[in-house]
């Protein structure tokens, strides 16, 4: 899961991709029993339903596409996929916001130092472990992305967005793990802010369109 998001760069597609018939406009239907099961987990829904209302891509360096469908209190459904239209998607996982912050100033590097960690510690949250670079404890650097957000289908993103994140995860009862993405978030003349979303790898058989 997500093992390719390493790198990226500013999608340049004046359109968007139709990832397993998820794309804006279209509702995405999911198995409760998909975050029911995690006894104790914070990712929580009170819906089975996603309005998806914006789509976000990221091109990576090394190959592949990071696909992201949102709704309007910015749930997030992401595939990760090979080729440019989606059709290969094969890594599937549902976040949803847990903060937003803005840092103090830009001599606030406090979050940037955290993304470092092997691990993650939140307030009312546990301990979440490191997702990337498995069994390696060490400071690591986050990972860079940029991603072209659309509003409409056809049409020329209307932002790009440059991000540093890095993602964790914890078994939890159930047979199941969480997810938390940590992410410093810039938009192109934007402020910056400090995102945490919280969520769960999600198969192919729990959603659909």
């Amino acid at each position: 899961m997500w093992n390719r998001l390493f790198g990226g760069e500013a999608p340049a597609a004046s359109g968007v991709a139709v990832v397993r018939d998820i794309t804006i406009g279209r509702q995405v239907r999911l198995d409760p029993l998909a975050w029911r099961r995690l006894a104790g987990a914070a990712f929580t829904l009170d819906r089975d339903t996603l309005e998806i209302t914006a789509q976000g891509v990221v091109k990576l360096d090394e190959g592949g596409y990071v696909h992201r469908f949102y709704t309007d209190d910015e749930l997030m459904l992401q595939a990760v996929s090979q080729k440019a239209d989606g059709s290969d998607a094969d890594d599937f996982t549902l976040f949803r916001p847990w903060t937003s912050t803005y840092p103090a100033g830009p001599w606030d590097t406090t979050f940037d130092e955290r993304l470092r960690k092997a691990v993650w510690d939140e307030p009312g949250l546990p301990r979440f472990t490191r997702f990337w670079y498995p069994g390696d404890d060490r400071e690591q650097p986050p990972v860079q992305l940029w991603e072209a957000v659309h509003w409409e289908r056809d049409a020329p993103p209307v932002k790009h967005v440059r991000q540093r994140c890095m993602l964790y995860a914890r078994e939890v009862d159930g047979a199941g793990q969480e997810l938390l993405l940590a992410i410093a978030m810039q938009t192109e003349g934007g402020d910056l802010t400090h995102e945490i979303m919280v969520g769960l790898p999600l198969l192919p058989a729990e959603f659909g369109a």
